[in-house]
């Protein structure tokens, strides 16, 4: 607990706080990327001991959260065949597609299994040679080292049994489509400290220089996050748009070469859809070439399936930082975590999660 509790100190988060007041003059619009900041900021209130003229807007950075739909309907349709092994990590099994969620097609009988690591769903093929197993290879530049390591063992091991249902997003795209939409506040990011520490921060340099952004890589502990902010409050009031590391313990300019090059070489990089936001070109991995015969979309000829999002839900609104989640008319009502209608709800990444689960904004009326 040591080097948990020293970045949660009380009395440094306050001179922090006080230093973040004294600074500010002007009102600025700040975005933190990723869903783990903004669970941390919502479950202890930094949101709310900040001052009055500096706005969080809670951006797209939750991986559960921005995989589209039809993704989720391609995932089903495969895990509901006879003779499929489908794996996934735990988070995924209850965000809701067109009619059900994976928890469902194992109720229904579909071989569904949670799994701690996409070198578990290999070793699982190569146990099962008679099975077909799939997994479920989602996130955002964090999880892609690993699932593209699997899918290189696999072919390594000659498993041909084993494929995986690839939709990897990436973070530099995101944040040019958020910049470049005529309906952008944002004036500054933190930036996600994990996501640099795989990647390394040197592709914000080009974004912070074109849209004058400051871009400050940023941490997940209370402490993390305030010096993020008051690192960015700093640019911002002096008039400077640069790139700077808040989260030297873990994160480089460089990245992590090792996992750059394991990525470079089993993927490559594709036009990608976002649940709620649409497709943005160059935002995604897909199986390179070299790896086609393990893409399971594919293999299980389910490229076809699109599906509509619901009517009711905003998570995209959510996603892009245009509203809050309970400006939402369907939040804890239509939409909770037991009957979510969009992921933002269900995973634990999700702003609309974190806003239910720490009470923000409902009422008591609401959650009967």
């Amino acid at each position: 607990m040591k080097y948990l509790e020293e970045f949660r100190d009380a009395d440094l988060a306050k001179k922090l706080l006080d230093e973040i007041h004294n600074i500010t003059t002007q009102q600025w619009a700040l975005m933190e990327v990723c869903g783990g900041q903004t669970h941390s900021i919502i479950r202890n209130g930094i949101d709310q001991l900040l001052p009055d003229n500096i706005e969080l807007i809670h951006g797209p950075g939750c991986p559960v959260c921005v995989t589209p739909l039809e993704v989720i309907d391609k995932a089903l349709a495969i895990a509901a065949r006879p003779g499929v092994i489908f794996c996934s990590f735990g988070d995924m099994l209850r965000v809701p597609g067109s009619g059900k969620d994976l928890f469902t097609v194992k109720s229904e009988g579909g071989d569904v299994r949670i799994v701690y690591s996409p070198l578990d769903a290999v070793k699982i093929a190569q146990d099962n040679p008679d099975r077909e197993v799939v997994f479920f290879g989602i996130g955002f530049e964090t999880t892609a080292p690993a699932n593209a390591m699997a899918v290189a063992q696999a072919k390594q091991r000659g498993l041909t049994n084993f494929s995986m249902l690839v939709s990897h997003v990436l973070v530099p795209p995101a944040i040019e489509a958020i910049m470049s939409s005529p309906n952008n506040r944002v004036q500054g990011f933190l930036a996600a400290g994990h996501v640099c520490s795989v990647m390394g921060y040197w592709q914000y340099e080009p974004l912070a220089e074109k849209y004058n952004v400051p871009i400050v890589v940023t941490g997940f502990e209370p402490l993390d996050i305030l010096q993020g902010i008051r690192q960015t409050v700093l640019q911002l009031e002096s008039g400077r748009a640069e790139v700077e590391n808040a989260y030297a313990r873990a994160t480089n300019k460089a990245g992590n070469q090792p996992a750059q090059k394991i990525l470079e070489q089993v993927f490559e990089v594709t036009d990608r859809k976002w649940r709620g936001i649409g497709e943005i070109p160059m935002s995604g991995w897909g199986l390179s070439e070299a790896y086609r015969d393990f893409d399971a979309a594919h293999k299980f000829n389910v490229t076809d399936i699109h599906t509509e999002e619901s009517a009711i839900c905003r998570s995209g609104e959510v996603l892009q930082g245009l509203i809050k989640p309970n400006e939402c008319p369907a939040f804890g009502k239509e939409c909770t975590p037991r009957k979510p209608l969009g992921a933002t709800m269900v995973s634990g990444e999700g702003a609309c999660a974190a806003y239910y689960q720490y009470g923000r904004f409902v009422s008591l009326e609401s959650v009967q």
